[in-house]
């Protein structure tokens, strides 16, 4: 499409002196040049806009450029001038052209249509924040489940406090437990900000294993109060899977040996 040129002639009409613009109009006519951004030039038209389900009047100047109206369209429909693609006459136009020009009259009918690129990525974002929805409910449920198993942890922590001895077997089923929250985790997809609150948690549930296994300790040597030189060391190995969160597997058997010298004064 050819854009329209503009040159300047002198008219004198005896008095003064008086320069003219003049545009060639992508028709082919030469008329004088007009400020398209002034509201007052050209008469005031109202155009159906037809967008799927949705009709809408819209009143612009005959003198503006279709551009124009996608401008004022992005207030009635959402859709960004990129977005939008309007068809009139079974054709669709470009930005640069008038709508005096392609024939656009009072009360004329105007067909606007997103753009399927644009539509697609639309799509695109809106699955994406479905899916992220979705990752965020997964974690919060497993959230939930982690913290009532935690006052589990603190109810045997308590027990312990006050003397008694708990079985082992408590903090095994425990254990085992956080450890199928920790595989739920692992199957969850997440992105953003779902990801780091997955990855958080993860974190969570590793600390409160540790902390089972360090009750666990006490409770084999109640005795123990940290004045003696031996000390108990249990750890856990964390494996990573593919996905990057943390996992539990069954720590090495720590051999320990206990060596013992004396050394004998002989007095006289």
């Amino acid at each position: 499409m050819k854009r329209s040129t503009s040159k300047s002639t002198s008219v004198s009409n005896g008095f003064n002196r008086e320069i003219i613009d003049w545009e060639l109009r992508p028709g082919g006519m030469l008329v004088q040049k007009r400020d398209i951004g002034d509201a007052s030039s050209g008469h005031i038209i109202k155009i159906k806009v037809s967008h799927g389900s949705y009709h809408h009047d819209i009143t612009v100047s005959s003198q503006s450029t279709f551009g124009d109206l996608k401008r004022v369209l992005v207030h009635e429909t959402a859709l960004e001038p990129k977005a939008q693609r309007l068809i009139y006459r079974g054709k669709e136009k470009e930005d640069e052209e008038c709508l005096d020009m392609a024939g656009v009259k009072d009360m004329s009918k105007i067909i606007l249509l997103e753009d399927p690129a644009s539509k697609e990525r639309k799509l695109e974002e809106m699955k994406k924040n479905q899916g992220m929805l979705k990752a965020y409910e997964a974690v919060a449920k497993i959230r939930a489940e982690v913290d009532r198993l935690f006052q589990k942890v603190g109810a045997l922590e308590a027990t312990m406090r006050g003397g008694n001895k708990v079985a082992d077997k408590e903090f095994a089923v425990l254990t085992e437990l956080l450890m199928v929250q920790l595989l739920k985790l692992d199957t969850i997809e997440a992105d953003g900000e779902a990801k780091v609150q997955r990855r958080i948690e993860v974190r969570r549930i590793q600390s409160f294993v540790d902390t089972l296994d360090n009750l666990k300790a006490k409770n084999t040597n109640p005795f123990n109060n940290g004045s003696s030189n031996t000390t108990v060391s249990v750890t856990t190995k964390w494996e990573t899977f593919e996905s990057g969160v943390g996992s539990l597997c069954a720590p090495t058997p720590i051999q320990s040996s206990t060596k013992i010298t004396e050394d004998w004064e002989v007095f006289d």
